[in-house]
């Protein structure tokens, strides 16, 4: 069987309306998408092709951007859009089940998300959800680069200019110990307290680390990290093996340590709370099934129990 490259209808449709319009700017207007998004599929579609389509040359505008190569290529490129039309025209009276591909932090699929996709399928069955775990920067890149990722849901620590952020719920800092320890007998405790205990910390280059990191340092303080680890359950997990102290952000609901032997102890506004919220693309129009989704997801009660 000959090996056919795969080529997106996104890919395509920006191809031709680049054509059609003349520039990346009239062409992201059209597809309702950024110049960047655009100028991916692009790149995309070049690097399956293994040709150049369209000139990127700065200077006066031609009478077409295309290539010999897109030249060659544009009229069969609309024969595929017309055909995908028909492909998808061809069921159209049978029941549809539609995706939206959500990328989040493993932290908010664990203790957020889950409950919330549960109920967004009991509520919409015919809108299929498909989590992704990521880093917040991961987050980041993949939307600004995968069209297929329609929606984020993400902690940034400074969210980037090209994406859109709604606000869902904020998390204020607790530190976590075992129920014995010296420092969950303090009411009032302040992180001049902490400095020298064994502290299991988030890894380098997370959200959560840079909060609490950064929070420290203003009081001229460097904490003594004992351990550095990837999931919030796994401080949990450690601080309850007697392994040392944590600080967490915690869920309103009280998600992440229910079930566990642990003394908690509220840092208030020390540490910088961490907000979450939804990234889309900036200038985007979402279609119905992710808007469905945005919609579904800012209304639902995050201080509620799960269940």
């Amino acid at each position: 069987m000959t090996n056919v490259q795969s080529l997106s209808t996104d890919q395509i449709a920006a191809f031709v309306e680049v054509a059609r319009q003349g520039s990346l700017r009239a062409a992201a207007e059209v597809l309702f998408i950024t110049e960047q998004g655009v100028r991916s599929r692009l790149l995309a579609l070049e690097e399956r092709l293994g040709v150049e389509l369209y000139r990127k040359a700065r200077g006066l505008r031609r009478a077409t951007p295309l290539t010999p190569q897109g030249k060659l290529l544009l009229p069969k490129a609309i024969a595929f859009l017309e055909q995908a039309a028909e492909l998808a025209e061809l069921f159209a009276n049978e029941p549809r089940v539609r995706e939206v591909h959500v990328v989040a932090s493993q932290y908010l699929i664990a203790y957020a998300l889950i409950d919330v996709v549960r109920r967004f399928h009991a509520k919409f069955p015919d809108i299929r959800v498909r989590l992704s775990a990521r880093t917040e920067q991961e987050i980041e890149k993949e939307l600004l680069e995968n069209p297929d990722a329609m929606i984020g849901v993400a902690a940034p620590y400074e969210s980037s200019p090209d994406l859109t952020y709604q606000h869902l719920f904020s998390m204020d800092w607790s530190l976590i110990a075992p129920p014995r320890h010296p420092l969950a007998a303090i009411d009032k405790l302040k992180l001049a307290d902490i400095v020298d205990a064994p502290l299991i910390l988030y890894e380098r280059g997370s959200t959560g680390r840079q909060h609490v990191v950064d929070a420290f340092a203003r009081l001229g303080l460097s904490p003594r990290v004992e351990m550095e680890v990837t999931t919030t359950n796994l401080i949990v997990r450690m601080v309850e093996a007697g392994l040392g102290v944590g600080i967490v952000p915690l869920m309103p609901s009280g998600a992440v340590t229910r079930g566990h032997k642990l003394a908690i102890r509220g840092l208030g506004r020390q540490i910088r709370a961490i907000d979450s919220g939804v990234l889309t693309r900036k200038g985007e129009t979402l279609s119905e099934a992710p808007r469905t989704f945005v919609e579904f997801i800012k209304a639902h009660d995050f201080s509620a129990k799960s269940g």
